[in-house]
């Protein structure tokens, strides 16, 4: 009882980016199962704070709920995987971020199509940005680097030399954006501001906000899937 605020402080930051007919209190309760997972799993020996562990597992139990509920249209995902083909031939082609109207062209949809499916898959988006730090392990959860670690006095040498080259990758690809989805990504992440406060900082609507930043997490996630790195 005394950390089930942590599940609640998890489910209101995801319920802004899904669908309205998601309800808070299902992600809650999703959530409860993770942190009832968490507290079974977790070792005190290990050098990581319970609130830091207990929020990834209680962040893969609402996914993994949400999954099996397969709640997102396939429409949906395919908009999402096509805008990330595109961007990542752009980007090799260009040797930079491509600009939305690049993108319109090679997508072959209209300025009103292409914002409109940004906003589909901002909606339909449940982790961001944290999916491209976490693995699975043997159970199949989710679960963060550091609980990939056996040796509770020392770090495995493979695992953390894994977690640097991943650090080292998003940094760069999150230093190639340009300058208005890195701001939203430093805010929203670094900064934990909400879409709405990120909004007024920028002196935008939530709902470009909103977009900004499903374009970002797409063309990271591309960068990230992609096997060759050395044209970024």
């Amino acid at each position: 009882m005394a950390y089930a605020p942590l599940v609640k402080y998890v489910a209101s930051r995801m319920r802004a980016s899904l669908p309205d007919h998601i309800d808070e209190a299902d992600l809650i309760s999703y959530g409860m199962v993770g942190l009832t997972n968490a507290i079974e799993r977790f070792e005190p020996g290990r050098q990581t704070k319970f609130e830091t562990y207990a929020i990834t597992r209680i962040r893969g139990a609402i996914i993994d709920e949400l999954r099996s509920l397969d709640w997102v249209p396939r429409s949906v995902r395919a908009k999402a995987r096509q805008i990330e083909r595109a961007n990542t031939k752009l980007e090799a082609q260009f040797r930079r971020s491509p600009s939305d109207e690049e993108m319109i062209q090679e997508l072959g949809m209209t300025e009103e199509e292409f914002q409109s499916a940004l906003l589909d898959i901002a909606n339909s988006t449940i982790t961001a940005l944290d999916e491209l730090w976490t693995i699975s392990d043997i159970s199949g959860d989710q679960a963060s680097l550091r609980d990939t670690v056996v040796d509770e006095s020392a770090a495995d040498p493979e695992a953390a030399l894994d977690r640097e080259e991943l650090k080292q990758r998003l940094a760069e690809a999150i230093g190639r954006l340009p300058e208005r989805e890195k701001l939203v990504i430093a805010l929203y992440y670094y900064e934990s501001l909400t879409l709405r406060e990120i909004g007024e900082v920028m002196g935008v609507t939530e709902s470009r906000v909103s977009q900004l930043h499903t374009k970002a997490v797409l063309r990271l996630r591309s960068r990230l899937d992609s096997p060759d790195t050395s044209d970024w």
